[in-house]
């Protein structure tokens, strides 16, 4: 299994400390081109399979660019630490990790999802999957060999809502998959309805995340909030005012239920600037709610990097 882009230093805070000072750029956000690649593996001389028994952190660099405005930090918020345990899988790797995202066009597009998949693939290994070729024409699901490493599984449906997904079989289907991390992206269409209610749609987020933690009782969870998108006809195109209540909904739900949320609506630019900044980087399609490639490789490396800069806090802080 391919581990080189972990290290071992020192331990305890001095190692902390000394990481700090030698890589600010590991929390930073910095002024980068907006598809940066994931950095190289790190090397150190003399590193041993021995060494990496215990602490790992992975170098990542945020690719949001410097001009999109009123930004926030691109980070998981999880005060209570639920996800504790799904590092601390990923930190053992004593056999497959297994991811499962769900959600609407985004997801269904596989690219958004694809470059978290292969990101992740490369930080902690892609022996757990055969190699295959992912297209919108292919299924979404990774074949396991068994080995230790990423399955990361994609199910998405073009116009899904949470409702969409509480369905007997859909929830069996994702059981089946037995997750260790469900991601739920949902919200863009829950807001393009002209009837959207609020409370209505956090008793959907509800009764999903109730049938998905009855029927996989050993999986976590990420809620992720809805990039933005336009509504109306091209010449009469506004932004869609629904958004910014959605995305507020997720994000109280998984507050006021222990969960982590990802919050990607607000982190790109919130109510203000979210579709601004997608629109003069030029990554909406021409139906202003869905999105070029090169702005679905962005979405992608975001939760990536949120994904290991939250590995990252809790193997400095969470270990023993």
């Amino acid at each position: 299994m391919r581990r080189n882009n972990r290290f071992l230093g020192l331990s305890g805070v001095a190692m902390v400390l000394f990481l700090f000072l030698l890589f600010p750029c590991l929390y930073a956000q910095d002024a980068i081109p907006a598809l940066s690649r994931p950095l190289e593996p790190l090397r150190i001389p003399g590193e041993t399979k021995e060494m990496h028994r215990g602490m790992r952190l992975i170098t990542v660099h945020d690719s949001l660019p410097a001009s999109f405005t009123h930004s926030l930090d691109n980070v998981i918020e999880d005060e209570s630490r639920s996800l504790s345990p799904f590092f601390q899988k990923l930190n053992d790797m004593t056999g497959p990790v297994r991811i499962v995202h769900i959600g609407d066009s985004h997801v269904r597009g596989h690219l958004y999802p694809l470059i978290t998949r292969r990101c992740l693939e490369h930080d902690f290994g892609a022996e757990a999957v055969y190699p295959d070729t992912i297209s919108y024409r292919t299924e979404g699901l990774a074949h396991e060999t068994g080995e230790p490493g990423i399955v990361y599984h994609m199910l998405g449906i073009n116009g899904a809502t949470s409702v969409t997904f509480s369905d007997d079989e859909k929830i069996k289907k994702i059981a089946s998959l037995h997750p260790d991390l469900i991601i739920v992206s949902f919200g863009t269409n829950e807001a393009h309805s002209r009837r959207y209610l609020a409370q209505v749609h956090k008793m959907q987020i509800g009764r999903l995340l109730g049938m998905l933690k009855a029927a996989c009782p050993e999986a976590f969870f990420l809620l992720t909030t809805p990039p933005g998108a336009y509504v109306g006809r091209r010449r009469a195109r506004t932004i869609n005012p629904r958004t910014v209540t959605a995305a507020r909904i997720i994000k109280e739900y998984a507050q006021e239920h222990k969960m982590a949320v990802w919050d990607m609506y607000n982190i790109v630019g919130g109510k203000t600037d979210a579709c601004r900044n997608w629109t003069k980087h030029h990554m909406f399609r021409a139906d202003g709610i869905h999105f070029t490639p090169d702005g679905y490789r962005l979405q992608g490396n975001l939760l990536h990097q949120a994904l290991i800069k939250a590995y990252n806090e809790y193997v400095a802080t969470g270990l023993e």
